[in-house]
């Protein structure tokens, strides 16, 4: 009986086997996050509290409902960041570094895994990226840490200072949105600071463009060259925030709950900060509870589209929207092929976009849906909280301590299948694809 079960758990997918990881790791944390020794108040924290946390954490989300600085103890909060590291980088990553530093051989299945996880065409040197991301990732934490902690020297005694600087640190460049401060506050009191600003928003974008793309970068000067990937990711992600920081500037601009009460510097430092955090971060310098419905409308965009494919954040991705935008202009044109840099896109990636895209909007479309029939709400915030829990950005407008169980149990399945992806969801719960022995005629239908 014990070989037939383990001989069916080996023959698992690669999605299936992430999803269950993920599963199980929320499921510790939330039995860690529960007990009195990681609670301020010496109590057990609710368990349906205590899980939705740890869903938020994994899944390098950002949405609380209990206040993080101050409902957890030094132990609870080094749970929760052990969680962040690990669903930002990915439970098979931590996993690989254990296995190479005991010196242990990588197996075939193991690399499958992998390239699911990172979201790879292919296996090849999938180990050695491995090796990058985890060099890569603590370096840039690090760095950050530094910088962080020099900041907050000035505002508390050093040792808290250089923690805070680490946990922040780590909480930013995986796009998790989690902190210290206490009074669900974020970043609010560091809206005109530029250390903190510049510190904050590298992580965030770094942590968002994928360790390929990191990768490409890096060696740019060895290889002189980007790959397509990195051209789409990088042209993207900076229209995104340019754009971004320009209509956040003009439609907060009079705003005094918001810039209106700002200085110019403040202002700017304010706009670019919320253009970033949107694409899956979720730390805020000013109040998003108070902006206009016209920016949160705009944010749920930027939340929908989130970073790029291999990161930290969620979303459609950067890739698959530039897909979607490149057939537009295809089809208009009257072109059959997506050209890119003067690379033609295949069939086969097109289909992929389209099908991510469409999984995540009726995902979205349901949970908003259902958060509308159980929650007394604005509708435009219950989108606003849906997308942000898809798009593990972890952005809030104050609603979701408030929210009722069902309400939490729907986000932390919309948290899960954000940060897995809907459709390596898809693959995973689904039966086992089966290739087909003919083809149908191919039928016509009037489209538009």
């Amino acid at each position: 009986m014990y070989n037939v079960n383990k001989r069916k758990l080996f023959n698992w997918s690669p999605p299936r086997i992430l999803v269950t990881g993920f599963a199980l790791i929320i499921l510790l944390g939330g039995l860690l996050l529960s007990l009195p020794i990681s609670n301020t108040d010496g109590h057990y924290l609710r368990y349906l509290d205590a899980v939705f946390t740890a869903t938020s954490a994994t899944c390098v989300t950002g949405l609380v409902v209990v206040d993080t600085g101050t409902q957890f103890t030094t132990f609870g909060q080094i749970v929760l960041i052990s969680l962040i590291q690990i669903g930002g980088l990915g439970f098979m990553t931590m996993a690989t570094l254990i296995a190479l530093v005991l010196r242990k051989r990588i197996s075939l299945k193991e690399r499958l895994i992998l390239q699911e996880a990172m979201n790879q065409t292919n296996m090849e040197g999938i180990v050695r990226l491995i090796r990058k991301v985890i060099v890569y990732s603590l370096a840039i934490e690090a760095t950050g840490a530094l910088l962080f902690a020099s900041r907050f020297a000035f505002d508390m005694p050093i040792g808290r200072a250089i923690y805070f600087g680490i946990w922040h640190s780590i909480s930013m460049f995986n796009n998790a949105g989690f902190d210290l401060f206490g009074g669900f506050r974020s970043l609010t009191m560091y809206v005109g600071d530029p250390v903190v600003n510049i510190t904050a928003m590298g992580l965030i974008i770094l942590g968002g463009l994928g360790f390929v793309v990191m990768s490409d970068l890096i060696e740019y000067r060895k290889n002189k060259k980007l790959s397509l990937h990195s051209k789409i990711v990088l042209t993207m992600t900076s229209a995104l925030l340019i754009v971004g920081t320009i209509i956040i500037f003009i439609f907060e601009f009079s705003n005094k709950q918001t810039l209106g009460s700002l200085d110019w510097d403040a202002k700017i430092w304010a706009a670019m900060f919320q253009s970033v955090t949107p694409r899956t971060a979720g730390a805020n310098t000013i109040d998003i509870g108070v902006m206009r419905h016209a920016t949160i409308f705009f944010m749920v965009i930027l939340m929908f589209i989130g970073a790029s494919p291999g990161s930290t954040g969620g979303g459609i991705k950067t890739t698959t929207f530039t897909t979607l935008i490149g057939a537009v202009i295809a089809m208009i044109r009257g072109k059959e092929d997506i050209v890119l840099f003067k690379y033609r896109l295949a069939r086969e990636r097109i289909f992929k976009a389209l099908t991510i895209t469409m999984l995540s909007l009726v995902l979205v479309i349901a949970v908003t849906m259902l958060l509308s029939a159980t929650e007394d709400r604005e509708f435009l915030r219950l989108l606003f909280e849906a997308t942000s829990a898809f798009g593990t950005v972890g952005l809030s407008t104050g609603i979701t301590p408030s929210l009722s169980d069902f309400g939490k149990i729907i986000l932390c399945f919309t948290m899960f299948a954000g940060r897995l992806g809907p459709l390596t969801l898809a693959y995973a719960l689904g039966p086992k694809a089966e290739k087909d022995l003919y083809r149908y005629p191919e039928g016509k239908i009037i489209i538009g």
